[in-house]
Formats: structure tokens, sequence, C-alpha cells
């Protein structure tokens, strides 16, 4: 694809400027129009024909969920991004958009910091995401973990103790078709970082909640582990974990955000090998970057394993796509295989042990 052509679609003519020139800023993005409500956008995609579009939530005439119906009706394939406020309203009607078929979401930057900060946060968040919907990222695999993998390629054989979801871009909508599907006696616990803000993190933990068989919680530090339980990382926490005499224990933190990310999946991973070790189900679905490429790696040498989405079925296929690339990936599969390979997985390493009499290992003296 040569230069990424972006319709602006918002009822704010301060907005509407403010991104056109970030936009402008940029060698391989133009404006290819704007818009002041979603009746104006319907009418101007013909004629604009965008590579993507970046959505209001709050709007007259038109808003963005009813433009948005109305986009997927007629351009199914077409990226959307919407572009709402950090609230509790603009949180709820994000996560309804995701459910319709938008593509991606970014929060608006805040008046308070001015227009340059105003313009560094939609550079660099709205930006990146644009190439990334429009644009496959090539991720090297670095040769380090490709050599790590090779000295184990018969991990993968023991007990399952936990499953870890890693996922951003594409995540909401993905894990609203894993989790739902897993079984209401799921014997492991289960932990997942998504790339959400505060507020997004607690109303998905509600909405997964309403729809799984399991209890869903948005995470809190002091809570403990127990089967059949997912935990979601709280936005701007990451999710870490702490071995004790009772078993083991949340423990969040604001240590400074890696791969760009508070969450980061790479944390949570690092820190499920300090407490499970080996008996580590890692999961990573669709998602920009390569946040979960190194956790993946201390997963595979410390005996676990790794599934991943795959491409055709991944909104962008960066954090999946860099795991599958570096050979980390003992499966790398379809979303709508994923519920049954984690339950099987699961599953089989119980009556594995069972079988051959190995007992649960206890996690208390894991530092």
């Amino acid at each position: 694809m040569g230069v990424i052509r972006v319709l602006i679609v918002d009822d704010s003519v301060v907005v509407r400027r403010l991104v056109s020139d970030v936009i402008g800023e940029c060698e391989d993005l133009e404006v290819a129009g704007i818009a002041a409500n979603g009746r104006l956008a319907l009418s101007r995609i013909p004629l604009a024909n965008p590579d993507v579009v970046v959505l209001d939530v709050e709007m007259p005439e038109l808003d963005g969920l009813e433009t948005l119906v109305e986009i997927r009706k007629l351009y199914p394939r077409l990226p959307v991004i919407m572009f709402s406020s950090l609230t509790e309203r603009g949180a709820t009607t994000t996560l309804d958009a995701l459910t319709r078929g938008a593509s991606d979401y970014v929060t608006k930057p805040t008046s308070l910091g001015g227009m340059g900060s105003a313009s560094e946060q939609v550079r660099s968040q709205l930006v990146p995401k644009i190439r990334a919907l429009c644009r496959q990222e090539a991720v090297p695999a670095p040769s380090f973990r490709r050599a790590a993998v090779a000295e184990s390629e018969n991990t993968g054989t023991g007990r399952i103790s936990i499953v870890a979801i890693g996922t951003s871009t594409g995540g909401p909508n993905a894990l609203g078709e894993v989790l739902p599907a897993l079984p209401g006696d799921f014997p492991v616990p289960i932990v997942v970082t998504q790339h959400m803000p505060p507020m997004f993190t607690r109303l998905l933990a509600e909405r997964l909640n309403s729809k799984c068989a399991l209890q869903v919680h948005e995470a809190e530090s002091g809570m403990m582990l127990k089967p059949g339980t997912i935990w979601i990382a709280p936005g701007d926490f990451h999710l870490a974990f702490e071995a004790n005499e009772r078993g083991v224990m949340i423990k969040l933190n604001q240590a400074p955000p890696e791969c760009a990310c508070r969450p980061s999946v790479d944390v949570m991973f690092r820190s499920v090998v300090g407490a499970y070790g080996g008996n580590t189900l890692a999961v990573v679905l669709t998602g920009m970057g390569v946040d979960g490429l190194r956790g993946a790696g201390l997963i595979r040498e410390s005996g676990g394993r790794v599934f991943a989405q795959d491409e055709e079925t991944s909104v962008v296929w960066g954090m999946p796509g860099a795991v599958a690339r570096g050979g980390l990936a003992n499966r790398v599969l379809p979303l709508a295989h994923i519920s049954r390979a984690i339950t099987d997985a699961v599953l089989l390493s119980g009556k594995r042990d069972s079988a051959t009499g190995v007992k649960r290992e206890s996690h208390a003296h894991r530092s």
C-alpha cells in the first residue's frame, strides 16, 4: 500500500484540525476528507475512498455507533477507529462499538496539557494504529529466542496450572469469543492482560462476567488465584503475582511501561513463570506490537506452552505474529479453535498427571 488515506469524522472543529495537522506531518498518511457527523461521512466515503475512518463516538445527526453500523453494512472490511472520550459513557460506548465491528479505538486528548500535549497524544496513539490496521507489521524474530526454543523442543508435556492470555488491538472481541466458550468447571485460574486504559478494563470485565460461565473480575492486589476464575489486569497497572504459603496472590504494580504498555503482557508472563514455572499455558491473541514476545520465550524456556492466534483471524497480527515468527508457538490457531485447544490442553495435562501418579505441584515455595 502507498499513502494511507484517512477520513476524519468529528463534530468538533478543533479535533478535526488537530487530527488533520498530525496526519499532515506524516509522509505515508494523508487526509482523504473530513465530515462533521455520521450522515455526511456516509455520503463522503464513496468519493473520498479512504483506507481508514477515524470516527467520533458522540455526534449530532448520526452518532458514531449508528454510523459504524451503516459502514459495516456497506464496507465490511474498511478499518474504523473510534475516537472516544475518557469517561464512563465514552468507555461504555466504545465497547459497544468494538462489539459492533469497530477495528480499534483511541481516547481523545484532554485539554489539560494544551495543544502540544494533545498533538503528541494523537501522534503516539492514533498514528501507529492507523498504520497497523492498514499494513501488516513485519516483526523480525530475534535469533536468540529461536535458539532457546530449539534446545527445549520437548517442552509442554507437564501439568498446566494456569492460563495466561495477552492481547491488544481486536482483543475485546477475541476475548468475547474465547472466554465464554470455556466450561464452568474449568480447573485452573486464568489471567488476562488487555491493553486498555482505566475504567475500560473494569467495564470489559463486567461485560465478560455477564457472558461467561466462569467468574470474571478486574484484578485487585491481595486477591488469591483460584481455579475457574478469570482476572483482568486493570488499566495503568501491571498484573503480577507472588507465591506464599496460601497459594498465589495478585500483586499489582505501576513499574515503568514495557513495550510502551502498562499493563504489559511481558510483565504478566514473566511473573507467571516466577510463580508457576513450566506449568503455564500462554495464549497470545490479536494485537499491535510485540508485547508478550519476550515473556513467551521465558515460558517456553521454563517448559511451558504457548498458543498464538493465526494471521487470518487477527485484526492485527503483530503480537501473535511475532511469537509465531520467533518459533515460540507450540500451536498457531484460528480464533474459533482457541477455546477448545485451551480446554483440551488443560484437561489432558491433568489426566496425564493422574495416570502417572504425579501430584499437583505446590506453588508456595516458588519465588
